[in-house]
């Protein structure tokens, strides 16, 4: 094996490294996905009732049929997952 190869094979080690390094960290420390409900009736809402205090942030979870479910109101209850990561678990 020339030096050239050993340089391009070392180069791709490191740059393979950094690309999965790169993907832990924002798995971990990217915020989980959110939209706006009304706590009482869990029904999705425009942004911007919960910008002007009319609703509240659900986090995690889906919309179905116009309502939030499986995730939470409190966004410390929703665990992001990822690879590496820790979390509390949903609720």
């Amino acid at each position: 094996m020339s030096a050239r190869q050993r340089r391009l094979r070392s180069s791709t080690v490191v740059l393979g490294g950094m690309g999965l390094l790169a993907i832990t960290i924002t798995s971990c420390g990217s915020e989980p996905d959110k939209r706006c409900a009304d706590r009482s009736t869990r029904e999705t809402l425009p942004s911007s009732r919960c910008e002007s205090g009319g609703g509240s942030y659900y986090y995690g979870g889906s919309s179905t049929k116009g309502k939030v479910e499986g995730g939470s109101f409190d966004k410390s209850a929703v665990d992001r997952g990822g690879f590496g990561c820790s979390g509390s678990g949903g609720g």
